[in-house]
């Protein structure tokens, strides 16, 4: 994890706590409409910077600080944007999030509940 952010950012991370654990439950087709994309387990964790330099990547387009009360203006796809929001409402306990993508741009929230 700290490798991938460090390769997708250019920033030196290190990590303080469990924020979500996700799970898309479906399969779905990929972006060519052929592939399957199978289910997955996903963590979001909060991590601190402790060096490096913010910068893009051959996996981003572009990159900037943003303040963490305006994040929530760059997020449009509604399973991202939830997992923001709970980063954002954190009270301690490690919140549980199922959903089911039906396509690459749709995605239905089956549940919430805190571990």
């Amino acid at each position: 994890m700290l490798r991938e952010i460090k390769e997708e950012s250019g920033i030196d991370a290190t990590v303080s706590h469990l924020v979500n654990v996700i799970s898309n439950t479906a399969v779905h087709k990929w972006y060519d409409g052929v592939t399957d994309v199978p289910t997955k387990v996903m963590f979001d964790f909060v991590c601190r910077v402790v060096g490096g330099e913010l910068t893009t990547s051959d996996e981003t387009s572009d990159c900037k600080w943003v303040p963490k009360e305006n994040v929530l203006d760059f997020i449009t796809l509604p399973a991202i944007r939830l997992r923001y929001e709970a980063y954002l409402n954190f009270n301690g306990s490690v919140n549980y999030m199922d959903y089911v993508t039906t396509t690459t741009q749709e995605c239905k929230l089956n549940f919430q509940r805190a571990l």
